[in-house]
């Protein structure tokens, strides 16, 4: 059973696709690039396969070049393998991987396997569960993307995002009261913001506690390869 309001659809656009994108809750800007359909891994496996890139914004390009592997559990629970069924958990999968520091962003072409399993989803509730975000975590989920979409140019963002709800375990409408109690860093026009002149005069903040959720990332990462 697919969730009410876990996809996107060909109306709900924020602004405009290329502007999408994905904020973690340690504050990393991601622009994720799918290349879809999922295929059948053709060597026996019992899995589907879709690669594609998870970009670090204002990185200096770095990204993580990925095999998303479905397994056969996940396929029974999507209503189809089509994008406008799939895609939100898959962003939300990668997303939370980059939140667990389980993905390394570099500047090389190698590609690194990603389970999409059921792990993420629940049985009982018949719905995604990604992360249980704070309030605190989702209003600053939601500052973060209004400051880091306008710097790449969105004239407005949408706040009441489903992909973003799903990944923090939430209906829009928590989104959406989060973003009205923002009032001093954005500006409300129904389910979209706009960054008040506050929002982008907080840019150092903002892009400092970007680059210390990096090194923190890239340390864990160096500490692993020893």
């Amino acid at each position: 059973m697919k969730k009410e309001g876990t996809a996107i659809n060909s109306s709900q656009t924020a602004t405009t696709p290329q502007l999408a994108v994905y904020v973690t809750l340690t504050g990393l800007p991601l622009r994720i690039e799918l290349d879809w359909p999922f295929r059948h891994s053709g060597s026996g496996a019992d899995f589907y396969v879709l690669h594609g890139d998870v970009r670090l914004e204002f990185s200096d390009g770095l990204h993580c070049l990925v095999a998303v592997q479905m397994t056969l559990t996940v396929k029974e629970v999507l209503p189809s393998l089509d994008r406008a069924d799939a895609e939100s958990p898959v962003i939300n999968t990668l997303r939370k991987l980059v939140d667990r520091k389980q993905l390394e962003f570099v500047k090389s072409p190698k590609r690194v396997p990603v389970p999409f399993s059921a792990r993420q989803y629940s049985f009982k509730r018949q719905q995604w569960e990604f992360v249980e975000a704070s309030d605190e975590q989702v209003a600053e989920l939601l500052r973060r993307k209004v400051y880091w979409a306008s710097k790449l140019g969105a004239q407005r963002v949408w706040v009441a995002d489903p992909v973003d709800a799903q990944y923090v375990s939430s209906p829009a409408s928590r989104l959406l009261g989060a973003a009205a109690r923002l009032g001093q860093w954005l500006q409300l026009e129904g389910e979209f913001a706009v960054p008040t002149p506050e929002l982008m005069a907080a840019a150092a903040e903002i892009e400092t506690g970007m680059r210390a959720s990096l090194e923190a990332l890239e340390k864990k990462h160096a500490f692993e390869r020893g």
